[in-house]
């Protein structure tokens, strides 16, 4: 675990952010990061298309997506392990675009640990300060202060081979984080470990990210558990490009995108067609999906005949016994056939075949509520302020 030790804070006010065509001169330092308009490509191969991406001092922002989606070719960018074929990247303000990994200034984990399996732990931590020619008795201060934070003090003697997954990764974060890098980056560094260990680390980057406000954060995953548990803003990335970003309460309760609503929290998807004029931005719109009308929030303007989807999370859908025959007049209620029923332990998770729709849904039970068994009728049901609509051309 994160030493708990107490150690004096530095207070961070609140930086003066000017608001578009204030005139007002901001009284910040630079952004940590900064992507504009960054491309990689591998022939004609694109594995990151015009990437623009800003982190703040002291901000966490998870890139998120499946395999291939360019979140590791853009963390490998701002690391100079890769070289853009087109757009710049500054950090603290300075353009790095052409300077090599080295000269940057930046602690990177990955995955796979990439300890140095021949070195002790504590020349594990070192080599970084040993690079850069520091005195002897200030290595080996700051290698002991490493390894308290990371609670791996007890250990600086070991080789790798004789720590655990987890143990290995606390390693790496402190050889990360002993060269005082402005900027932290971490690439999957949860895939390798087993579930139990992966929950532990978590909790122990919420300390990390607590022990040292200052340093901003990039990190990659394709857990969304992981991304919501750290990240200040998440980056969803799809097909080498951003498709979203915002904090984590705005994507996965607001989605832009029918990608971001399925990839973020597995939203289920259905066609409908406005029957009111919406403004937008919130309004509660009225829609018909097959025969039946439903109300949800509409981020965007809508005509009556506007074609959207409906997106619906698991936990959101109500069940209760029923039959298909439900009255036009009744709102956000839909009659389905329980398709499939699985346990997981906290609750029970059902696959709904709505009856007329020819749409399947996923529906998540609690535990002690009544659970139907496959082939039973059911009503579906939502609250409109967990129904929100996304745009009908886009595909997840």
């Amino acid at each position: 675990m994160l030493s708990t030790k107490k150690k004096p804070r530095r207070t961070h006010a609140a930086p003066l952010r000017p608001t578009q065509g204030s005139g007002v001169v901001p009284d910040h330092p630079p952004n940590a990061v900064e992507l504009r308009n960054v491309s990689v490509t591998y022939g004609t191969t694109t594995a990151l298309a015009g990437l623009d991406l800003v982190v703040a001092c002291g901000e966490t922002v998870a890139l998120l997506g499946p395999s291939g989606s360019g979140k590791s070719t853009a963390l490998k960018a701002i690391a100079g392990f890769e070289q853009p074929s087109g757009g710049r990247i500054l950090l603290d303000g300075e353009d790095v675009t052409g300077t090599s990994p080295a000269q940057r200034g930046i602690g990177v984990v990955v995955q796979s640990y990439a300890l140095f399996p021949h070195m002790r732990i504590d020349a594990n931590v070192a080599y970084g300060l040993k690079a850069r020619k520091l005195p002897k008795a200030q290595i080996a201060a700051r290698v002991k202060l490493m390894l308290e934070m990371v609670g791996m003090e007890d250990h600086a003697h070991k080789l790798p081979r004789q720590l655990s997954g987890g143990q290995q990764q606390r390693v790496a974060i402190a050889r990360a984080l002993a060269i005082k890098p402005r900027v932290l980056l971490l690439d999957e560094p949860l895939s390798a470990l087993d579930a139990s260990l992966r929950a532990e680390m978590l909790i122990e980057l919420q300390a990390l990210r607590v022990e040292l406000p200052e340093i901003a954060m990039v990190y990659v995953t394709h857990d969304q558990s992981e991304a919501l548990t750290l990240a200040d803003r998440i980056a969803v990335m799809r097909n080498a490009r951003l498709e979203e970003i915002g904090t984590a309460a705005q994507l996965y309760d607001r989605p832009a995108s029918a990608f971001t609503a399925k990839f973020l929290g597995g939203a289920s998807l259905l066609p409908a067609v406005s029957t009111t004029v919406v403004s937008g931005a919130g309004t509660l719109a009225s829609v018909m999906v097959g025969a039946h009308r439903m109300r949800a929030v509409a981020p965007f303007a809508l005509f009556p005949g506007d074609r959207a989807k409906v997106a619906v999370r698991p936990h959101a859908w109500q069940v209760l016994p029923g039959s298909p025959e439900i009255s036009a007049s009744t709102v956000n209620s839909l009659p389905g056939r329980v398709e499939s029923v699985q346990w997981r332990g906290a609750g029970h998770r059902l696959q709904v075949d709505l009856i007329g729709i020819a749409e399947r849904v996923t529906v998540d039970v609690p535990a002690l509520s009544p659970v139907p068994t496959p082939g039973d009728l059911v009503v579906l049901s939502a609250d409109p302020a967990h129904v929100v609509l996304v745009p009908a051309g886009d595909t997840p």
